[in-house]
């Protein structure tokens, strides 16, 4: 029984009654979300700083939101200690790796490479948590894949200068996606604020290792970016987010994380100049069309459950 008294099981793929805004909120932190690389591009800290500081500053408010909604941190059984700590350390790493990446590489690519989650999670949906998909499922999810080779067609051009960042931001949605398989099972048993904070707060002191080990300036000039990222990526975005783990099903959660790339190519265009073809256009098009046929097929997250029932 979940502590927010929600009888629902999505990590699992049982069956779940989901949230009527449930759908909602995932659009909502996956728009959030796909703001981040721009407050860390123009941070005057390290791009890991940046994580550290998105971090630090949203830590006392999910704290305090989590204490003074009630909660305390007792009664919590070691697996879930477990997966809270796991869930720490492997966001504060995917931040480090993405946040690096995210300067070296063009902004559509930094988001779509680091919540390459859209394929990695339903994976482990479809394999461990036996949350099998329907044919119009399965169909929305090649189109958006497809829809996203299309947006980063250019990405695949053999290009050094991009290789590099490319790479770490792989690395960061490998990473994003056993943190999601983490935080799936703290869900299980805790509310999404108290797991969130709990999760925040196991990644603060890596990400300042990783940015006092690599050299970069950690103490910011001008904070408003650091406050922007803090608020929109992990307090509002992230929250979000970890609301929704204990709502719908992976294959959801995955088809709708390409929204972001979408987003951030949308914003690089404005704000960067990285121009949009139209190749990049029709791959928008069908991550939007995706959306759609996977949020008509059924309100609610687990498609079929393990003992062979359609969830309810």
């Amino acid at each position: 029984m979940h502590q927010d008294g929600d009888p629902r099981k999505a990590s699992s793929g049982k069956s779940v009654t989901a949230h009527p805004l449930a759908f909602l909120a995932l659009v909502m932190a996956n728009v959030l979300l796909a703001f981040g690389p721009v407050f860390v591009r123009i941070s005057d800290v390290g791009p890991v700083a940046a994580g550290f500081w998105r971090i630090a500053l949203a830590a006392p408010i999910l704290l305090a939101v989590a204490l003074g909604g009630g909660w305390r941190p007792a009664g919590l059984g070691r697996g879930v200690w477990i997966a809270l700590v796991i869930g720490g350390l492997c966001f504060a790493a995917d931040l480090a790796s993405w946040h690096l990446g995210i300067k070296k590489t063009q902004l559509a690519n930094a988001t779509l490479f680091g919540n390459s989650a859209t394929l990695f999670f339903p994976v482990y949906g479809f394999l461990l948590a036996r949350a099998w998909p329907s044919r119009s499922q399965g169909f929305a999810l090649l189109l958006a894949l497809l829809g996203a080779g299309l947006l980063m067609g250019r990405s695949l051009q053999v290009r050094a200068d991009q290789f590099y960042g490319d790479l770490l931001c792989l690395t960061a949605g490998i990473l994003y996606t056993i943190y999601f398989v983490a935080m799936a099972k703290a869900r299980d048993t805790m509310a999404p604020v108290p797991a969130l904070a709990m999760s925040t707060l196991a990644s603060l002191l890596p990400l300042l290792i990783f940015a006092w080990t690599l050299g970069e300036k950690i103490l910011p000039t001008d904070w408003w970016p650091l406050i922007g990222l803090a608020l929109a990526s992990q307090v509002f975005g992230q929250g979000l987010m970890t609301f929704v783990l204990g709502q719908l099903s992976p294959m959801v959660i995955g088809i709708a994380l390409l929204t972001q790339p979408v987003i951030a190519a949308t914003v690089g265009w404005l704000w960067y100049n990285e121009k949009l073809d139209g190749w990049d256009l029709l791959g928008a098009a069908a991550v939007a069309v995706a959306l759609v046929l996977v949020r008509r097929e059924r309100k609610d997250a687990a498609p079929l459950a393990p003992d062979g029932t359609v969830g309810a």
